[in-house]
């Protein structure tokens, strides 16, 4: 089923299109048909093949998820970067193929998160440069996303930020009573 939201300064309603309705391939004239609608009226308009949720809308809550995460892990702030995390989380780190790192669970994310911003990074400033956001998959309550890392570390004596390291994060992701978090996230350090 394709899903038309219209939304406007009285709110909003859908307007559900059958697939025998309206070829999903022929988006041409789907729009053809809809952008008058939208013209006259000044409807905003959204398609989505994802039943009871609108995708744009999960699409760009999941990619704040993800700045959110940099800002976050950036400004030391362990309690706020856990909440982006499911209880069950799993986070994996791999170099060239191997496991070289493994956590269960939000609170052993959470005592990483808070040891790292108080020992190994406290004398310095990470920065986790995201970008280029793809979804694998997405559905009305699961995700799968991937995106890539360039991380810099910058200390008090340095003139420059440097490569402390770059990657693709592979990010698998629920939806909870709290948004959308992070279930399992894997890094795949160059």
């Amino acid at each position: 089923m394709l899903l038309f939201r219209f939304a406007g300064k009285n709110g909003s309603f859908r307007l559900p299109a059958q697939n025998g309705d309206l070829q999903m391939g022929k988006s041409g004239q789907v729009l053809l048909m809809v952008a008058p609608i939208a013209l006259l009226t000044g409807l905003i308009v959204t398609a989505s093949t994802q039943p009871g949720e609108d995708a744009v809308t999960d699409r760009l809550a999941i990619t704040d998820r993800i700045s959110q995460y940099a800002y976050h892990w950036d400004a030391k702030n362990a309690d706020a970067f856990a909440d982006l995390f499911t209880e069950d989380v799993v986070i994996e780190r791999w170099v060239r193929g191997e496991l070289r790192s493994r956590l269960e669970g939000r609170d052993a994310l959470h005592a990483y998160a808070r040891e790292s911003h108080q020992g190994r990074l406290a004398d310095r400033q990470t920065r986790h440069h995201m970008s280029s956001v793809v979804f694998i998959e997405l559905n009305a309550d699961t995700a799968k996303t991937e995106n890539m890392v360039l991380i810099t570390h910058q200390t008090e004596s340095d003139a420059a930020a440097r490569n402390a390291g770059a990657g693709i994060y592979r990010n698998t992701w629920r939806r909870t009573g709290q948004g959308w978090k992070i279930s399992k996230r894997v890094l795949h350090s160059d």
